[in-house]
């Protein structure tokens, strides 16, 4: 078997990548997906959420309201005035131990039934998580791939996925989500420093045929590489 984490930052194309593998065959396991499981009412993580931010980030239904948890999270007072950033690592602190093992109970269980799979765990997050647990990255992946694309395409995606979830005018819901995106990206690792910790670059700048390239490209070399490591 071979762990493989993919990664990128917001817009950069990471989870289109991650259906091409699948598509392919690989096994596809995905941080955000597992992360919003464990933040459903009678889990763990959420009472540990709900505890620690208080009663404003739980919606009538019982669910957590996560645009509120993203305000407080990420800083975003409701007139939009700045509030304590440091809130974001407060809630990784939750989320990301119980996600990251969540993932490893889920390679063990794809490895039980497949020794030759390419396990792909997808998060936008690999490296700018606090909490990889001991011995970091390469103690929980043999291969690290990134996905790149310039910092305005990955702001025009990031809007054109948003905008629909909105009540704002077009020029304002253009305006906030660009600033949104912007500051989403600053607390991001610069690609350039990603990329050299990583085994493969998938160039995601043009054409998504140019992307579905790359990764068919690269689908054989993790197959040989996870058949490899079962010799």
């Amino acid at each position: 078997m071979l762990r493989v984490g993919l990664t990128g930052g917001l817009g950069s194309g990471k989870s289109t990548a991650a259906r091409m593998f699948a598509e392919l065959g690989a096994q596809v396991v995905s941080a955000d997906r597992i992360g919003r499981e464990l933040m459903q009412p009678g889990q763990a993580v959420y009472a540990r959420i709900v505890a620690h931010f208080g009663p404003s980030v739980v919606m009538a239904d019982g669910s957590l309201d996560r645009p509120a948890l993203a305000r407080l999270a990420f800083g975003r007072a409701e007139d939009g005035a700045e509030e304590d950033a440091g809130r974001l690592e407060e809630l990784n602190a939750i989320v990301h131990p119980a996600t990251i093992a969540r993932q490893a109970e889920r390679i063990d269980e794809i490895a039980a039934h497949d020794a030759d799979a390419v396990v792909i765990v997808e998060s936008a997050l690999l490296f700018e998580t606090k909490h990889a647990g001991e011995g970091g990255l390469r103690c929980r992946f043999d291969r690290l791939i990134l996905v790149t694309a310039p910092e305005g395409l990955r702001i025009a995606r990031f809007i054109a996925r948003e905008a629909g979830r909105t009540a704002l005018s077009e020029g304002a819901r253009q305006e906030a989500l660009e600033a949104e995106a912007r500051r989403r990206i600053a607390r991001q690792i610069d690609d350039a420093q990603k990329a050299a910790l990583c085994d493969y670059v998938l160039a995601n700048d043009g054409p998504i045929e140019r992307l579905q390239e790359q990764v068919d490209a690269l689908w054989p070399v993790l197959r040989d590489a996870a058949s490899r490591r079962q010799a």
